[in-house]
């Protein structure tokens, strides 16, 4: 981070947030906000219902939406929950999930969260799962002592 954030770079005095507390807000999190990338470049993002799961946000949308499309062309992409105030930003690939176990598990917790059963066989919609590589954490009230950097070895949902 550039020094006038006053975020101390040798780490100390730094309150680090745990990852059990991150995923916790990604298991709490209603709606999370999926940054994809548009034929021409340019971003698109759109919020959406989905779900910690598997250690990676899972989602379902139509193969013919805009970031269904972006997606399968440039998997790429930024899951962003909708707070600013408790922070989390995952960057990483998705994949499609396509284990027919794990997308009725899926369905079952999705159902449990939002009172609402998807059918995870329907062709016409892709579940995909975002695993990050990267995440960029923080309380906003005290950003520069909670601000975390988390990497992660790339691992494929399917």
């Amino acid at each position: 981070m550039p020094d006038g954030y006053g975020i101390a770079r040798d780490g100390s005095g730094a309150e680090i947030l745990s990852w059990e507390q991150i995923e916790q807000w990604l298991r709490d999190a209603r709606n999370y906000w999926i940054i994809s990338t548009n034929a021409d470049g340019t971003p698109h993002a759109m919020p959406v219902w989905g779900l910690w799961f598997d250690g990676a946000a899972a989602f379902a949308t139509s193969r013919e939406s805009r970031k269904g499309r972006n997606l399968a062309e440039r998997p790429d992409g930024i899951v962003h929950l909708e707070s600013g105030d408790n922070v989390v930003i995952l960057h990483g690939k998705v994949a499609e999930m396509t284990g027919r176990a794990q997308l009725e598990r899926m369905a079952d917790a999705y159902e449990k969260k939002y009172d609402m059963r998807p059918d995870p066989h329907d062709p016409g919609n892709i579940t995909y799962a975002l695993s990050p590589t990267k995440a960029l954490t923080w309380l906003e009230h005290d950003f520069p002592n909670t601000a975390t950097r988390w990497r992660f070895e790339s691992s494929s949902q399917s």
